[in-house]
């Protein structure tokens, strides 16, 4: 049977596109610009580390593709929608950026996920954690790549609840992630069996947690939940077990925490703390010998953010070489083509609204007589199938997600 004329032109374009010759990259370089934290409060958990695992993704990938120089730039938003939002259309519009990874903060990762669907280039948001990303805001060129506000508050709150802390007061971070983690955490408790009896926020970057920790003290709640990230955290634990939160009968859940904050920390203070991760540096022999070359130039393990940059980047440079160009709509095709696999994800898949589809761990912060070396601080208590960590599709407000 001979094909027809129309088929033969096809697969000679399509031939020609893959063909390395032909192949399309903008500007003769594929560029990455990692915005991030670089002095702030979640600078330990991304910051530098974030750009560092972008640049290993890069030398993994081999350092170019479709024979062109992949290079990989940075800026600190300083956890402001402004300097990030302008940072963002200057290397878009200046600088020949084709995609922008990480971008811990939510304000800040709506701000650029309005950009760069108005320009028509690409985000890989690892650092940010409002589902808004991939709701109500979301867009084909946005992809929410290492966890969520649900997936986090679903693993952690509910395995509180059914362990006996049925009542809870939240401490949260009175901006756009901290209200978005609090009204999902309540959410899980309630729907559990649980309530909450009180909550309060505070500043982003407190200097006092004092005045914050006394209400949730006197609410009489079993359970503080502490829904804030980086910094923060660290400081809100710091002044729990100064005012003897838990030697007074009340336990602590971090609804989002970093093994960062456990190494900086301690294990005494955090020992026994639930939480929920999309990955963990002492997996498996992979992400141990990764994860001991990232500590090498950054002097930590990987927290999941990190660890999430780095795929996010090089699922982006296997989609621009299976696309054969840096074009942005080609790409965004490509990578929700692609099965997502690094050394930290296993059999993940991008889901219509750009969230990824990826297991996550439940953990727990080991006693002290239970870490054998250095960074040894979790327990797996059991891993949470993707299915019931993402925000369900039947649900979703996404214009992308089909009815």
């Amino acid at each position: 049977m001979k094909a027809s004329a129309t088929t033969v032109a096809a697969l000679l374009a399509a031939s020609a596109l893959a063909s390395p010759g032909l192949a399309q990259v903008s500007d003769d370089v594929v560029k990455i610009g990692v915005l991030t934290d670089m002095t702030g409060v979640t600078s330990d958990v991304t910051g530098k580390g974030s750009l560092v695992a972008a640049q290993m993704a890069v030398e993994e990938f081999g350092g170019s593709v479709l024979g062109k120089p992949v290079q990989v730039i940075s800026a600190d938003h300083q956890h402001k929608v402004e300097v990030g939002a302008t940072t963002a259309r200057r290397w878009l519009d200046t600088e020949a950026v084709d995609v922008i990874a990480d971008i811990p903060n939510s304000a800040v990762a709506l701000s650029v996920q309005g950009i760069v669907k108005d320009k028509k280039r690409i985000a890989l948001f690892s650092g940010a954690g409002t589902t808004a990303l991939t709701n109500e805001q979301c867009s084909p060129y946005g992809f929410h790549w290492t966890y969520d506000t649900y997936g986090v508050s679903r693993g952690t709150a509910s395995a509180v609840v059914k362990a006996g802390g049925d009542s809870w007061f939240i401490l949260a971070s009175d901006y756009t992630f901290g209200h978005q983690l609090q009204k999902d955490a309540t959410e899980v408790i309630q729907a559990n069996g649980g309530k909450v009896v009180g909550a309060v926020r505070h500043p982003l970057n407190a200097s006092d947690f004092s005045s914050f920790i006394l209400q949730a003290q006197s609410s009489g709640a079993k359970v503080i939940g502490i829904a804030n990230a980086g910094g923060d955290t660290v400081n809100a634990m710091k002044a729990a077990r100064e005012f003897g939160v838990v030697q007074g009968g009340q336990n602590l859940a971090a609804l989002l925490m970093f093994i960062n904050d456990v190494h900086s920390l301690g294990l005494d203070t955090t020992q026994g703390t639930y939480l929920t991760t999309a990955s963990y540096w002492d997996t498996d022999d992979a992400t141990r010998a990764w994860s001991r070359k990232f500590k090498e130039r950054v002097g930590a393990m990987p927290s999941m953010l990190q660890a999430g940059v780095y795929g996010s980047v090089l699922h982006y440079l296997k989609a621009v070489k299976a696309a054969g160009t840096d074009d942005a709509d080609k790409v965004t095709a490509a990578m929700r083509s692609m099965p997502v696999e690094d050394v930290f994800t296993k059999k993940a898949s991008i889901r219509e609204d750009g969230r990824v589809m990826r297991d996550m761990y439940l953990a727990k912060v080991k006693a002290p007589a239970q870490s054998k070396y250095d960074w040894d601080y979790f327990e797996i208590v059991r891993e949470i199938p993707a299915g019931d960590s993402a925000w369900p599709l039947s649900e979703s407000k996404c214009p992308l997600v089909k009815k």
